[in-house]
């Protein structure tokens, strides 16, 4: 059938029964019922329909009907349920049973049986057609019809067939029931009846056993719902953990001793982490990381009132995030601390010179920890038990490998292949080898992923100039002679040099050659940097300045006699600066210096090079009354006798220097005169300015204190001397007109000389 509602099924209710209770319950119980084994796969009951019709019968004389048992019919209900899996069939054991044929409506999938039913003597024939399937007309027997009784005609009965179909592959499945049969006592035909309503549909009443499993399920889940909520009361939601550690269950103050208990150690403990490509550890108390308990704890919500979420919690577990406290200033110095370890710099793509052997450098990408977001990875993470990835970023190259192989293929290893070489004058040669090739050529990135050769010519020449020095001939400078007792010019030689810029500039072209690899050395003119002719302009024709002192001791005078000789001609050009430290270079012992006296932190010492502070002085007036400008000089932190106060100058290779300006439009030339004795420095030039010198007196004596030093060659014995304050004044004036140029006081603080005692 389908689904919507089968035709009414016309039964006499217990209600409009004729017949009386007592008749009812004198009924006999029913015959045996005999189960034979159905047919192959049955279908269930709800696919099978079946419709009955009673026909009237001429009803015999016979015993009261009996009513039809009802464990009878639980048996039939029964037998037909079971026809799902192991349908029967139940033979009838009355005689001469007549059976309509069971009409099948191949269109609905229903069976019709047609069983006839015998009324009382003289009592109108009535028909009962059932429609509906075979299993739900036996449930409404058995259901509906309590307990009124089925009555039978007093002939023979006969049998009643059931047969299921398959209604999807029709084939029937029999099943045979022997109906109870009485003979019915002798009463009056029931008077007609109206037709009771149809019965509701069996689809509704085969919900309500269900419907009453599925209530009491629910109560029972009420209930147990109300006992868990009850039980659970004022404890932590069941199956929370935090970090790993199970606080579900929990009165507040159990969790947070349990979290104490399980993560506090944990924050002294190193924790790994992993940054790009480098493994490490930091210990979270360290870093500044502690747990916040309390808000830790507050993240840990409430019992769930959803039921779902109480059943899920029993078969798993909620996280709660562990909140952390963070002293920024330490975890970013742990960051950097780990950055400095994981940071590494992009390997660029090169190409290198090995050996005389060109090879390339595989570009590689650099990292560098993200050290903010990595501080507050570390901060989140650090408590769940595992390696905490920190971020990093990458940092790119420039050059990639493509880049680096056509810089190797097209350049570097062409420019390996041999000797560069430079022919010079006389069958001289150059030659930049392949091993010096890594000096000239390098590569630099060109910002689109390849490589740009770099030729350094100034390597090239250092390495050439060298090995054709002998084929040049070097400028020479224009000097003068004091033959006479008056300067004249020496002429000037001018050079014939290699011009290196010249012939370098093919250095590309030589490299890049795997033919011929030579070039010729070009040559050309060089002046000196004063010729002849600059230095007949210059004027330098008398004496402008001149100044002697004396009263030093032997080695002394070797050293500035050493010195002297060394700044002897000197030419200071219009404008230019002389450094007496710059000219003579280095004056140790390698230059042949000796050792002689110093004021080595305000007392007397000894040192190579020692008394050169007497040609500084000397120097210092000679060019003071030359007219010269001061740049820069200082003096002997106490006063010597043999120097002029407040104008003399001391001088420290290296720290201390003596330097001054040639102011005039005219150059000026040094000459030293040095004896065993005394010291002369004379500025020749052309004379312009007048200089005069005033000494005030001293002020501000001061006294000596006594040092003393244990005897030997550090302790140089002295008398000691006191110290004062004074003054000198320059006044400059033109030479022609005596007008004023110029007029500076100069004031000196001397220390006390310190009385020394060796002992």
């Amino acid at each position: 059938m389908s689904d919507e509602e089968g035709p009414s099924v016309e039964k006499t209710n217990s209600e409009d029964s004729s017949l009386p209770e007592q008749e009812l319950e004198s009924v006999e119980e029913p015959q045996a019922v005999e189960e034979t084994e159905s047919v192959d796969e049955p279908k269930t009951p709800e696919d099978t329909e079946a419709v009955v019709e009673a026909e009237s019968v001429e009803p015999e004389p016979a015993e009261a009907p009996r009513p039809v048992d009802e464990e009878a019919i639980d048996s039939t209900e029964a037998t037909v349920d079971e026809a799902v899996d192991e349908p029967t069939i139940v033979e009838p054991t009355i005689d001469e049973p007549t059976i309509d044929e069971p009409t099948i409506d191949e269109s609905a999938n229903e069976v019709t049986t047609v069983i006839p039913v015998v009324p009382a003597e003289d009592a109108p024939p009535t028909e009962v057609v059932d429609s509906a399937p075979a299993t739900e007309a036996i449930d409404e027997q058995t259901e509906q019809f309590e307990p009124p009784a089925v009555v039978v005609p007093p002939k023979p009965p006969r049998p009643e067939f059931v047969q299921q179909y398959d209604t999807q592959q029709f084939e029937p499945i029999q099943q045979q029931y022997e109906p109870v049969v009485r003979e019915p006592e002798a009463v009056a035909p029931p008077a007609p009846q109206q037709q009771p309503e149809a019965p509701a549909p069996a689809s509704s009443r085969k919900w309500v056993k269900p419907a009453i499993a599925v209530g009491a399920i629910f109560a029972v889940a009420v209930i147990a719902y109300g006992v868990d909520i009850f039980t659970s009361s004022g404890k932590t939601p069941r199956g929370t953990q935090v970090a790993g550690v199970d606080i579900g269950d929990l009165t507040p103050a159990d969790a947070e001793a349990t979290l104490r208990a399980e993560l506090g150690p944990r924050l002294v403990e190193p924790v790994a982490v992993h940054a790009g490509g480098v493994d490490s550890e930091i210990v979270p108390a360290s870093a500044g990381v502690d747990v916040d308990w309390s808000a830790t704890l507050s993240g840990v919500n409430a019992q769930p009132i959803n039921p779902i979420t109480r059943i899920t919690s029993f078969f798993g577990s909620r996280e709660v995030p562990v909140v952390s406290t963070v002293d920024q200033g330490a975890l970013d110095a742990s960051m950097s601390q780990l950055a400095a370890n994981s940071d590494r710099a992009p390997v660029e793509g090169a190409v290198v010179f090995e050996s005389g052997k060109a090879t390339g450098v595989s570009p590689a990408a650099g990292q560098a920890l993200e050290t903010q977001q990595a501080g507050a990875t570390f901060a989140a993470e650090w408590s769940d038990g595992g390696v905490v990835d920190l971020p990093v970023d990458e940092v790119p190259v420039t050059v990639t490998q493509a880049g680096v192989d056509r810089a190797l293929q097209e350049i570097a290893i062409p420019a390996a292949s041999g000797d560069v070489v430079v022919n010079g004058r006389d069958g001289k040669v150059a030659t930049l080898g392949v091993d010096q090739i890594g000096e000239v050529l390098t590569f630099t990135p060109d910002g689109s992923g390849g490589l740009t050769p770099q030729y350094n010519t100034d390597a090239a020449i250092k390495i050439l100039t060298p090995q054709l020095v002998s084929t040049e001939v070097q400028p020479k400078d224009a000097s003068f002679t004091f033959a006479g007792g008056k300067p004249s010019v020496v002429p000037g030689v001018v050079g014939d040099l290699i011009n290196w810029p010249d012939t370098v500039k093919e250095l590309p072209v030589l490299l890049g050659s795997t033919a011929s690899r030579a070039t010729p050395a070009v040559y050309g003119p060089v002046p000196p940097a004063l010729t002849t002719e600059a230095a007949d302009a210059l004027g330098i024709n008398e004496v402008i300045g001149e100044f002697t002192t004396g009263g030093f001791e032997y080695a002394s005078g070797v050293n500035i006699g050493l010195a002297a000789s060394e700044i002897d001609g000197a030419v200071i050009k219009p404008g230019d600066t002389f450094s007496l430290n710059e000219y003579t270079g280095p004056r140790g012992a390698a230059q042949g210096y000796v050792e002689s006296g110093i004021i080595n932190n305000g007392r007397p010492d000894k040192a190579v090079g020692g008394g050169i502070s007497q040609l500084a002085t000397t120097l210092y007036n000679a060019t003071y009354f030359a007219g010269m400008d001061d740049v820069a000089h200082t003096e002997h932190s106490y006063y010597i006798s043999r120097y002029p106060e407040a104008r003399e100058a001391t001088i420290f290779d290296g720290a201390i220097d003596l330097q001054f300006r040639n102011p005039a439009k005219t150059g000026v030339m040094i000459e030293t005169i040095a004896t065993s004795s005394n010291i002369t420095v004379r500025i020749w030039g052309t004379k312009t300015v007048d200089v005069a010198s005033t000494t005030g007196p001293r002020t501000s004596p001061t006294s000596p204190n006594t040092v003393t030093l244990p005897e030997g060659p550090g302790c140089v014995a002295s008398s000691g001397a006191p110290g004062f304050t004074v003054s000198d004044t320059r006044v400059v004036t033109d030479h022609a007109s005596g007008a004023e140029i110029s007029s500076n006081t100069r004031t000196v603080k001397y220390d006390p000389v310190p009385i020394v005692k060796c002992e």
